[in-house]
């Protein structure tokens, strides 16, 4: 079930099952040597065997295939040779024309010929029907190939799978396959290990990202998040789950999150074995259902009351039923919406029974127990609440901010009294902050709205309100509750005015606006210097105003940098600081040491903000590789959290990424997607980058009059020109005046430099030094532009941005030779080359080498072979780093909130392409530089 909402995707597209839809190809070639005719499908209920079997018989009609289907059914499975009667009923005409013999044996055994009934004649009669069909088939191929599908081949009748074996057994000359599918604990015993079988794993964390958001509705936030987590790739189960929850608001609670509701469907598919099963052993899965991990051993103890054997008997049945497997003391369910469906069929009061004999069973363990009293409760109760505000603080202490919000907002719901209910809400929200959960935030604080009217609490909600919208593309409504609450509280209560302003800074910075951002400036001049701390100072200030005292936001970062032991907000923010300034290298060490800092608590890659930050500094700083999966990562975290900005700023750098390394066709599809659906106005930060990205797709393309053209759109067309966004048009004068030069536009390009110069003057970094010298070295009169190339280049401090340095020089060296100074060009060239190649720019390798023949050196042919490397995605590379490091798939998982089998199933695809089969070999296979 890997298809989509109708509307939205073609119905022959199955998403993310390229491997197994290339091996049914194979088996539909009949001409391919040693092959077996026969292909056993096989996997989980809900995995997509059928989907599988659809495309199977789109792909045979395509290809001029007769198809013949049947299904078993469960309440056939005693019907004798059901299977096969439905399989040759279009075929009737054509039995009757077999040897007699053969005919009145396959007509007896559908009971339609007076011959008797099947088998009545012993053993040769079943040889006889065997027979039949083989003829039968083998005629039909010879005018017409043939493709045969069984599905739900494990409730097949014995007699039909015992003709199928036969016949598969003996068609491996003629033009004949057979594709069945069935469940991989229910394997038909015909089917014996001498036929090939395809298994189907469960869908890989962004092929299930995809195949969500082709539903007519895409869940966002945590409850996507949920959906991915509880259908652990299962396509019938992210099908249904996200049409189950289409009207559900994206602020649900975490508990209803948790309670997913199944539908019919599912409950069919994965509760439908609890039926028939005796009492006991429903009390005993309702015991494991209730427990989480850590209680399961507890659980287990617990449940030994069910019977005199100490429960083992109602275990053994839970597994012979299929529901759960056993394995050294363990008891595991065979997927999470078996679970699901084991705890909501008990009513309320079978689930309280189990959830307090769990917290009788734990109470050496208070915050486990206090979780387990809270389920087992729907009345206020103020003990129980304040059991969990204890375990959210000690979830604190250990750096698990979604566990401590979760548990504060539990806490709160029990909470009695109003104020200390407000109270808690409003700690869950930093705590679901730091957890980059602003969809949470935002219904966090509508609680404290409903609890209180206690201005402070009300203007701290406010605050955290704010907060949420920015996360957004709710840019305005941020800033119309964020700049009006600094604006209150300026003169009285400055420390909430600065934090106010902090929180806006981003989105100020987001959208561009002229007004929004002076009167942030505003706003900041009455906000004495040394209020608050040092770290809040320095991000608003320089981030709406980057150019404005340079050399005062240096100094205020450098002296937040003298905080000892900075945390992972204040790393994010100085960070952030440092980008702004063009101080890239401490930019990406800041960001980095905030990523290691969530990695090592239960939060680990859950602030997509940060992530999608840091890849922009790690693509301007050289290290593409790095920021092609941090932008990865950032962007699938982005869409389960609802951080919506986050995650068109990691589309943002891929789409740079694959332009610069020649992949415009997926780079135009990624930069229209970033930028599909939000208002011009509300993102000139991402317009101007989208436009640089744009621009660049379109000089590769050898369109260089639009180059020019979307270029040019970076700044107004006013005698004056202004730019569309005060600190990111900037960052594209140099492009702009290399497409101007192609498009014959230098006159107007240099217009644009100009008053570049004129605004900038005595603010620029030195990255923006380099890049308006590269303009004015382009744009000078030929005898002009040695002084602004050597400007450009001379500074060491340079390097920090490595591709637009080896621009420079590229560029340069073109002008060296076109004077015929070849052999400076040449040192030039070779400086810009080995850049292009480390960082894999091939557009820019090809054009620097061909420069280099031009200049007389000879160069070796261009390897056609990529690196082994190069083929892996950039989560298959993420995970293949950490697991040459010498973790596990369940140390990568909890890392990167993977399950350990999706870990599994990307290095499954991974050690192939690497030329690997042990993970002894990876860290050979990805040599030094690509393990950092």
């Amino acid at each position: 079930m890997s298809r989509g909402g109708d509307a939205d995707l073609p119905e022959s597209e199955v998403i993310g099952r390229e491997p197994e839809l290339a091996r049914i190809r194979r088996l539909l070639d009949t001409t391919g040597a040693d092959r077996s005719p026969l292909l056993l499908v096989v996997g989980e209920p809900g995995s997509g065997k059928s989907t599988l079997l659809d495309a199977a018989a789109r792909e045979a009609g395509h290809r001029g295939l007769r198809v013949l289907r049947c299904q078993g059914h469960e309440g056939e499975t005693g019907l004798v040779f059901a299977g096969l009667h439905q399989l040759l009923a279009p075929m009737a005409a054509d039995v009757r024309e077999l040897p007699g013999p053969q005919r009145d044996a396959l007509l007896g055994a559908f009971g339609l010929d007076e011959a008797g009934p099947a088998g009545t004649a012993g053993e040769p009669e079943r040889l006889l029907i065997n027979l039949a069909v083989l003829t039968l088939l083998s005629d039909t191929a010879y005018r017409q190939p043939l493709l045969i599908i069984v599905d739900d081949a494990q409730w097949l009748d014995a007699c039909s799978l015992d003709v199928l074996a036969f016949v598969a057994r003996r068609l491996a000359d003629e033009p004949v396959s057979v594709l069945a599918a069935t469940r991989g604990e229910s394997v038909p015993e015909q089917f014996g290990p001498e036929f090939p079988r395809l298994v189907v794993p469960p869908l890989a964390a962004a092929a299930a990202g995809r195949l969500l958001d082709v539903q007519p509705v895409p869940p966002a936030g945590p409850l996507r998040r949920q959906i991915l987590r509880q259908a652990a790739g299962n396509p019938l189960a992210l099908v249904e789950l996200a049409r189950a929850t289409a009207d559900s608001p994206a602020s649900l609670t975490d508990d209803a999150v948790e309670r997913l509701p199944l539908t019919a469907r599912l409950e069919r598919v994965f509760a439908d074995r609890l039926a028939g099963l005796p009492e006991e052993t429903r009390r005993a899965l309702l015991f494991a259902a209730a427990a989480d991990d850590p209680d399961l051993p507890a659980a287990l103890l617990a449940s030994t009351a069910v019977g005199p054997d100490g429960g083992l008997e109602a275990w053994l049945l839970a597994e012979k039923a299929g529901l759960v497997t056993l394995d050294s003391g363990h008891v595991a369910f065979r997927h999470p919406l078996m679970r699901s469906a084991v705890y909501q069929a008990a009513p309320f009061a079978a689930r309280r029974e189990v959830h307090l004999a769990l917290a009788d069973a734990l109470a050496g363990n208070p915050d486990r127990r206090a979780w387990h009293l809270a389920a087992a409760t729907l009345a206020p109760d103020e003990t129980i609440a304040a059991a969990l505000e204890e375990t959210a603080d000690r979830a604190r202490r250990r750096g698990g901010y979604r566990v401590a919000a979760a548990a504060l907002e539990r806490a709160a719901r029990l909470s009695p009294d109003p104020h200390r209910q407000a109270r808690r809400l409003l700690d869950a929200c930093d705590l679901a902050m730091h957890a980059g959960r602003p969809l949470w935030v935002e219904r966090l604080t509508a609680g404290v709205v409903a609890a209180t009217d206690d201005p402070d609490l009300l203007t701290e909600a406010a605050l955290w309100t704010g907060w949420a919208l920015a996360a957004t593309t709710r840019q305005k409504a941020a800033l119309s509750r964020l700049l009006p609450l600094a604006a209150s509280t300026v003169d009285t209560a400055p420390v909430v005015a600065l934090d106010a302003v902090r929180h806006g800074a981003i989105v100020i910075y987001n959208m561009g606006d002229e007004g929004y951002r002076r009167e942030a400036l505003e706003l900041l001049a009455r906000i004495p210097a040394d209020v608050g701390e040092p770290f809040k100072q320095a991000w608003p200030r320089a981030a709406c105003d980057p150019f404005g005292d340079r050399e005062g936001h240096l100094r205020s970062l450098h002296r937040a940098l003298d905080v000892p032991d900075p945390g992972a907000t204040e790393l994010t923010v100085l960070g952030g600081c440092a980008w702004v300034l063009d101080e890239t290298a401490t930019a990406v060490r800041l960001m980095s040491e905030g990523m290691e800092h969530l990695r090592r608590v239960t939060t680990a890659g859950a602030n997509a903000v940060l992530s999608q930050a840091l890849a922009i500094a790690q693509f301007e700083s050289g290290a593409w590789d790095a920021a092609e999966v941090t932008a990865d990562d950032a962007r699938r975290v982005a869409a389960e959290n609802g951080l919506d900005m986050a995650g068109r700023a990691a589309m943002y750098v891929e789409a740079a990424l694959l332009t610069l390394r020649g992949n415009t066709g997926r780079a135009r599809e990624l930069i229209d997607r970033a930028v599909a659906g939000i208002d011009p106005a509300e993102s000139r930060a991402l317009q101007a980058r989208a436009l640089v990205v744009r621009g660049a797709i379109a000089a590769g393309d050898g369109n260089h009059a639009l180059a020019y053209g979307l270029l040019r759109g970076l700044f107004t067309v006013d005698p004056d020109p202004m730019p569309l966004h005060y600190h990111a048009s900037y960052y594209g004068v140099g492009d702009l005046a290399a497409a101007a030069v192609r498009a014959r536009q230098e006159k107007d390009a240099a217009n644009v430099v100009d008053s570049v110069e004129r605004r900038l003057a005595g603010g620029m970094s030195t990255r923006l030094t380099l890049m308006v010298h590269r303009a004015r070295a382009l744009l000078a009169p030929a005898d002009d532009a040695e002084e602004h190339f050597q400007a450009a280049l001379t500074d060491p401090a340079c390097e920090q941005w490595p591709f637009e340095r080896a621009q420079t020089r590229l560029e340069y060296a073109e002008w060296l030779r076109r004077r015929r100074r070849t052999g400076e060009a040449r040192t030039a060239l070779a400086q810009a080359l080995a850049v292009f190649e480390r960082l894999g720019a091939r557009p820019w390798v090809a054009r620097t080498t061909a420069e280099l023949r031009a200049c007389g050196v000879a160069l070796p042919a261009e390897k056609k072979r990529a690196r082994n490397v190069e083929q892996l995605t950039a989560q298959q590379l993420q995970i293949v780093r950490l697991a040459a490091t010498g973790l596990t798939n369940r140390e990568i998982g909890e890392r990167l909130l993977l399950s350990p089998r999706t870990v599994g199933f990307h290095l499954y695809q991974a050690f192939p392409k690497l030329g690997v089969t042990t993970r002894a070999q990876l860290r050979d296979a990805l040599g030094d530089a690509e393990l950092h």
